[in-house]
């Protein structure tokens, strides 16, 4: 079986991590295999959003401990895994679909950080967050970087420094993740949330997505000169000429995502 499985319901794309057994730990294999999969969905132009979720009883509890333990591992080893987080983490982000996580259980270190890596998250009222790295001795480095991008340092500092749980309230509080529901209806939220962005244009959501990221860290002067350009180009494209068409004449567009 593989650690990752992918599931299309029309042109939603589901991630599973599936190791329900280790709450699915990132080991090497399920990162190499969780980056196949996100190879193979931008390359797929009938899917235009993905929801990220887990088998059993958590979303994700991190890094594979039993994978970072022993004494013969060295830099190379550690480095490996790392990177391939790093890459991983990075590949969600330049993803052209927009990424969901569908949270239940715990999501801990490395999978608190897939969590801040998405671009949007809907929990169970249930869920819970954590950074506990530094109650190992390890501190959480690689999951404080979507981290403090998510939820501000002062957030993402109490988090890492203390090692603590917060709660799906809190979480949406800090902006970690946008909704919370009820654990009977996370699947089926979550489905109506992305079949919701799915109705757009394929084109239009990547385009939008690039230019929200290229412009969120800027000062406003220079924000502002590449949403500009971008808007001027995005009204030439060929979906945004169907769909101000459609709108004056009162009809659904028709996508052609270009």
């Amino acid at each position: 079986m593989e650690p990752v499985l992918l599931d299309k319901d029309g042109p939603v794309a589901w991630l599973i991590l599936d190791r329900p057994e280790k709450r699915n730990a990132l080991s090497l294999e399920l990162m190499k295999n969780m980056l196949n999969k996100l190879k193979i969905i931008e390359q797929d132009q009938d899917i235009r959003v993905v929801v990220i979720r887990g088998n059993g009883p958590a979303f994700c509890a991190g890094h594979d401990l039993k994978e970072m333990v022993g004494e013969n591992l060295d830099v190379p080893h550690f480095h490996k895994i790392f990177s391939l987080c790093a890459e991983m983490m990075q590949t969600i982000f330049k993803l052209p679909q927009p990424v969901i996580a569908q949270v239940h259980g715990i999501a801990t270190a490395a999978g608190c950080q897939l969590v801040a890596a998405c671009d949007l998250a809907i929990a169970e009222t249930g869920a819970q967050f954590a950074t506990p790295g530094v109650k190992i001795g390890l501190f959480c480095s690689t999951p404080s970087v979507p981290l403090v991008r998510a939820v501000g340092r002062r957030r993402a500092l109490e988090m890492l420094l203390t090692g603590c749980f917060i709660s799906a309230e809190e979480a949406e509080r800090f902006g970690l993740i946008n909704r919370i529901v009820a654990p009977d209806k996370l699947v089926e939220q979550a489905r109506n949330w992305a079949m919701e962005i799915a109705q757009y244009s394929r084109y239009t959501l990547s385009f939008g997505k690039q230019t929200f990221y290229n412009q969120v860290d800027l000062d406003t002067p220079s924000a502002y000169n590449i949403a500009t350009h971008a808007i001027v180009m995005n009204c030439l494209a060929q979906d945004a000429q169907e769909g101000m068409s459609a709108f004056l004449e009162k009809r659904e567009p028709e996508w052609k995502n270009r």
